[in-house]
């Protein structure tokens, strides 16, 4: 059967039993003109939910992929789902899911990408129907577009670029080492394997900046099922799509950088003046930060248990900023005023004759004579289809993500036995909570206020809290599950919601292995005890800050805890959700962060990477991104990246 064939087949299948399953029409006791946006009403098939499922798929799944999940749908309909009343699909999806976790994972993919098309879609208007009913203003419009960073589409006739250097990835890491390298002098070519975005160029609407701007186009769950990744892939990498919070390394792992994995002078002043560096380029200011609804009562909750929190640190332009398009910067700032690697770093490398290549995958590193060579990639064209490029460099700066570069020092053969190792992702448990007021949750910075007062809790690990970005697909995906009718209930009050999230530094670890295509496979076990506790403590934190705030009631991301309303006993449900498991069929976890898998340190059986940066097996080459993280940092990343990435290049200048 054809990939086309499949998709008819998937399309057929999906048409048949997703229409009044996975965003089901919910019709309370309530007259039409209680319903004037027509939301209660509304269903899935109304919005051709069916078939943009079906056509999404095919651009994620294989055709091996496909297949199976047709199968799984074509069991459903010979079940004769779809003429089942609601409960009863709905017990049917349980039952299913309870028997096997493939199935799990499958109908936790579907639902998931179902209520994104069902609240994130849009009409060729640029709205979707639901977002009257939920008060969200939509993507914010932008007058005209601002002058663009320069990349460049290498010729049909050439298939060989020359460069001193070469980097393969262009985000906190590799945009800060191209910056420094071309200011320096040398020649850099800067490989980035996503588009090309910048300012009012950026999808407007949320499925489109999804599906363009992230890894694997999204929400993506690690191979096991336990934690939803969400990755940049495009020009300026997570520094375009982050949220722009700078915090400074702790004190604590700092110290341990040094002293356990030799990185020398990262506990001091040699460190500090990195850091100092990239905050004056990125223009790192809290002028900017202002509190929405709810960073608001997440201050106010610290203040009431007496909880140590600060302003957010921004890397933001006070001149272009705009706090009524601020909260959209997950999808890309279309004002101009985030100052990520686009505006700071890769603009500089540009001035100073760097050459930047979009859409060039890279697939291996060529080393030659035991050393650096260069690197093969595939370049992509307009059209879609594919063509070879090669960049030959005797340096080689690997930045491509802590998902991707050990895909690429695996498929290369180098980086030795701990290449893909040591995976932190800093699992985030979130807690959310319905308020009687409107929060309105897109306006203002989508990151305010940190809580560090639990810093340190469980042996040097513990958390940071800090809000997320809210806006309607995410937002319906990450939603527990507990049936149709709450979820709708739930999402009817879309502005009123305010979220929490628990930043763990996380002590276990997890791995990136290649699959039979030579694609990074990830694994993240959530077996460690260290963790375990740091998790408890986070989901009690999370819920206490949410009542302490004035929440009316209280939801977790286990679909199977009842949530809890005001005049319960928060203690029970306190110690119901600690008692919750992590992970797979309980409670979701999600992360922004990946780091580790590449890391530095003095020993080459349990790191890949010297202290300065330089792989232990293969000269030339260098870690320039988050997986050069000895562990797990602690707080968020982008600033410890920039500044280690600094600190690299001018490793590499010394080394050179």
């Amino acid at each position: 059967m054809t990939h086309e064939q499949q998709l008819d087949t998937t399309a057929r299948a999906m048409l048949t039993v997703l229409a009044d399953t996975f965003a089901p029409a919910v019709r309370p006791p309530q007259t039409q003109a209680d319903d004037p946006t027509g939301f209660w009403g509304r269903r899935a098939c109304d919005l051709d939910v069916g078939e943009r499922l079906a056509h999404r798929l095919t651009e994620l799944l294989r055709a091996e992929e496909l297949a199976e999940l047709t199968t799984l749908l074509d069991a459903l309909r010979r079940t004769g789902f779809a003429r089942l009343p609601q409960a009863g699909r709905e017990g049917v999806l349980r039952l299913l899911s309870a028997a096997s976790a493939d199935a799990r994972t499958g109908l936790d993919g579907l639902r998931g990408l179902a209520l994104q098309l069902f609240y994130g879609g849009v009409d060729a208007t640029g709205t979707n129907p639901n977002w009257a009913q939920l008060g969200y203003p939509g993507p914010p419009a932008i007058d005209a577009p601002r002058p663009r960073l320069a990349s460049i589409t290498p010729s049909e006739q050439t298939d060989t670029l020359t460069a001193d250097v070469v980097i393969v990835g262009s985000g906190s890491g590799g945009g800060v080492v191209a910056g420094e390298l071309a200011a320096a002098g040398l020649d850099v070519v800067v490989l980035e394997a996503g588009g090309h975005h910048e300012e009012a160029d950026f999808p407007p609407d949320e499925l489109t900046a999804m599906r363009e701007l992230y890894w694997r186009g999204g929400l993506t769950l690690t191979d096991d099922g336990n934690v939803a990744i969400v990755a940049g892939a495009t020009l300026g990498g997570g520094s375009t799509i982050n949220w722009q919070n700078c915090v400074r390394p702790p004190a604590l792992v700092r110290g341990r950088w040094a002293a356990e994995h030799g990185l020398d002078g990262f506990d001091g002043p040699d460190f500090d003046a990195d850091l100092d560096a990239v905050l004056a380029r990125i223009s790192a200011t809290d002028a900017c930060t202002d509190l929405n609804g709810v960073n608001q009562r997440l201050a106010d909750a610290a203040e009431a248990l007496g909880w140590s929190w600060t302003r957010a640190v921004r890397n933001t332009d006070p001149r272009t900023y705009d706090p009524a398009t601020a909260g959209h910067v997950g999808y890309g700032d279309r004002t101009g005023s985030k100052q990520g690697t686009l505006a700071t770093y890769l603009l500089d490398a540009a001035e100073h004759g760097a050459r930047l290549v979009c859409r060039a995958r890279v697939q291996r590193v060529l080393v030659e004579g035991g050393r650096a060579a260069g690197v093969d990639a595939e370049l992509t064209r307009p059209d879609g289809t594919t063509r070879r490029l090669t960049v030959r460099a005797d340096t080689v700066v690997l930045a491509a993500g802590a998902l991707e570069t050990p895909a690429v020092l695996l498929r290369s053969g180098i980086g030795g036995p701990a290449a893909g190792r040591y995976l932190r992702l800093h699992p985030v448990p979130m807690i959310t909570g319905v308020y009687d007021d409107d929060l309105q949750p897109w306006w203002g910075p989508p990151q305010a206020t940190i809580i560090d007062e639990h810093r340190h809790v469980v042996e040097g690990h513990g958390y940071l809290v800090e809000t997320a970005h809210v806006h309607p697909a995410i937002t319906a995906a990450a939603t527990a599950w507990p049936s149709g009718r709450a979820h709708k209930l739930i999402m009817g009050r879309f502005r009123s919601l305010g979220t929490f999230i628990a930043v763990t530094r996380d002590h276990g670890h997890g791995s990136v292995t290649l699959d039979d295509r030579g694609e990074g496979v990830v694994r993240y076990p959530i077996t460690d005890p260290i963790d375990a506790e740091v998790q408890r403590h986070a989901v009690r934190a999370l819920i206490e800050l949410q009542v302490a705030a004035g929440a009316r009631a209280v939801l977790d991301t286990d679909r199977r805890l009842v949530m809890w309303r005001r005049g319960d006993s928060v203690e029970g449900f306190i110690a119901r959700a600690e008692a919750a498991t992590p992970g797979a069929g309980g409670r979701v976890l999600f992360s922004a962060h990946q780091m580790g898998s590449a890391r530095m340190g003095r020993n080459p059986s349990d790191s890949v990477a010297d202290p300065e940066g330089q792989l232990h097996d293969t000269p030339g080459v260098w870690v320039g991104d988050t997986s050069a993280f000895p562990t797990a940092v602690g707080s968020n990343p982008m600033l410890t990246c920039m500044a280690l990435a600094r600190r690299t290049a001018h490793a590499i200048l010394a080394a050179r």
